[in-house]
């Protein structure tokens, strides 16, 4: 169990500017990213599991550092598009930030989708490593699952898992595992997504880096 000083509101000193230098292994995500139709979606519906080809975008923009008092984070926030050959309309929109603390090793992915759920999950890596994971449980108040009540009803999260692995070429590649207790539906169904990322834009730095350098916050 980690442990905290008594000085909960003291923020540290001499704080690297350069987020870019300082992601440990996100540092690997940063930048826009982006695959043609090489993802698979497997998901619930009524008359079985469904499979889905789709194309992925996402942008991984350098934040500045971010203080807890004493806690340092350096991260990215991140804006995944997802569509599909069939349709027009977004199959799946994200928001969120992956976090990094120095520290510990704590790394932190965040999650905002425009169907009504938030999620906060964490894992731990060193700051070399090709591989790493982060988990969040329904019910854990520290790494969580929240829902509309639509959801909860009908397609309750337990469980979110995302394994990323960092390839000897540049790209990266992802499996993602949410546990959906499904109404009516016995046993829970694992709704799975895996892709491979390639970079088609070099990371920006973060916006103090560029005010440092007398230019202008973007």
């Amino acid at each position: 169990m980690l442990t905290f000083s008594d000085d909960v509101f003291t923020e540290p000193e001499d704080v690297s500017p350069d987020t870019l230098a300082n992601l440990g292994p996100l540092r690997r995500l940063a930048g826009v990213w982006q695959s043609d139709h090489e993802g698979v979606d497997v998901s619930p519906k009524a008359e079985g599991p469904e499979r889905r080809v789709y194309r992925e975008h996402i942008r991984m923009d350098p934040i500045d550092p971010q203080a807890n008092g004493p806690q340092l984070l350096y991260g990215l926030r991140y804006h995944i598009h997802i569509t599909t050959a069939e349709e027009l309309i977004t199959f799946h929109d994200q928001v969120g930030y992956w976090l990094w603390e120095p520290a510990t090793g704590l790394i932190m992915q965040t999650i905002a989708i425009p169907r009504g759920q938030v999620v906060l999950a964490g894992g731990q890596a060193a700051a070399d490593d090709k591989r790493i994971s982060v988990e969040a449980r329904r019910g854990d108040t520290r790494f969580g699952i929240c829902s509309t009540t639509f959801l909860e009803e009908a397609f309750r999260t337990d469980y979110y898992r995302i394994d990323i692995t960092f390839n000897d070429d540049g790209s990266w590649t992802y499996l993602t595992r949410t546990d959906l207790a499904v109404r009516g539906q016995e046993p829970a169904f694992n709704h799975h997504d895996t892709n491979t990322l390639r970079r088609v834009a070099p990371p920006t730095p973060n916006p103090l880096v560029d005010l440092l350098k007398g230019g202008k916050a973007g």
